[in-house]
């Protein structure tokens, strides 16, 4: 199974909201986690599988 790249900066759509990925960090069981930040302020956790890449 492949992934979809996410990098910082990228613009995605969360479940519940769209947002900014601020941070990347991985989880003891080797998982990645997306930090996302609202246009609240808001930062979110996800995996790529939560996430897409926002289209205009």
């Amino acid at each position: 199974m492949t992934e979809t790249a996410f990098k910082p900066g990228d613009d995605v759509v969360t479940p519940r909201t769209r947002g900014i990925i601020i941070d990347v960090g991985a989880t003891p069981s080797g998982k990645w986690i997306y930090g996302v930040e609202d246009e609240s302020g808001e930062v979110g956790y996800f995996t790529h599988r939560a996430l897409r890449h926002a289209q205009d």
